[in-house]
């Protein structure tokens, strides 16, 4: 499929579309061996495309996996105990971190994007994408994720409200979060932001305790049938989806 070379360079994680546009005005990429202009579109599949004489073919494959991440595993690509191995199963008894749940061939090739706390649940993106990682964790981006939330008693309209219109923790304001009851002790959170334990804290601060935390969306990524523990490739549609809803 014909795309514009500063989508694909974005898309493969080489550079922005901002710097592919300066690297092709500095006539550093070719498209079969001719100098790419502004507007060159390729295929990636079949065109040749080089950056500063280097093949994109020959650069790392882009990598996009999700997980459904069990409470008591760690966020992290440091592998737990000697002996634990990733299945891909869905079976998280013995993990230690979330790289211990990745199939072997995985292991050290791709990587969390962001972090779920050890007692929080749900959708966890691996990718080598740097530039996508990039877009989904620095806070200037306001890129949506949502979460379900068990408290410890039933919510009031006050508590949401001040959820809703951000509290003071550390000193900063969070962003404004969209709050939905889904039960008398249960709702949804729509957040831009994500400091540590922030929804913990929050609830806190208005004197709740957080009994379940999972994460149910990220921008466009959702899945409720997949198991906990267990870890997929994206299918092309959703790679696409999301890439595209963070500008990629």
């Amino acid at each position: 499929m014909l795309e514009r070379i500063q989508k694909i360079l974005s898309a493969r994680g080489i550079c922005s579309r901002r710097k592919a546009e300066e690297y092709i005005l500095a006539g550093l990429v070719k498209v079969n061996g001719s100098v790419a202009i502004l507007g060159t579109k390729a295929d990636p599949e079949v065109d040749t495309i080089e950056v500063d004489g280097k093949a994109l073919q020959d650069r790392l494959e882009m990598l996009y996996y999700v997980m459904n991440k069990p409470v008591g595993v760690e966020t992290t690509n440091v592998a737990g105990s000697p002996g634990n191995q990733g299945t891909g199963s869905g079976s998280s008894h013995s993990a230690a971190s979330v790289r211990d749940l990745l199939p072997p061939d995985l292991q050290g090739k791709i990587f969390p994007v962001g972090r779920l706390d050890k007692d929080s649940s749900g959708l966890l993106l691996f990718t080598n994408d740097g530039v996508l990682a990039f877009r989904l964790t620095h806070p200037k981006f306001d890129h949506e994720k949502e979460y379900e939330v068990t408290l410890d008693r039933p919510i009031d309209g006050l508590a949401c409200r001040k959820i809703e219109e951000g509290l003071f923790l550390g000193g900063n304001r969070t962003k404004p979060i969209k709050v939905k009851k889904m039960a008398p002790d249960r709702v949804r959170l729509v957040l831009t932001e994500g400091k540590n334990r922030q929804i913990r804290r929050m609830w806190q601060q208005v004197g709740y305790t957080v009994k379940e935390l999972r994460r149910v969306r990220i921008m466009t990524l959702a899945d409720d049938r997949l198991r906990s523990g267990a870890c997929r490739a994206l299918m092309d549609a959703e790679k696409l989806a999301l890439l595209g809803s963070v500008g990629l």
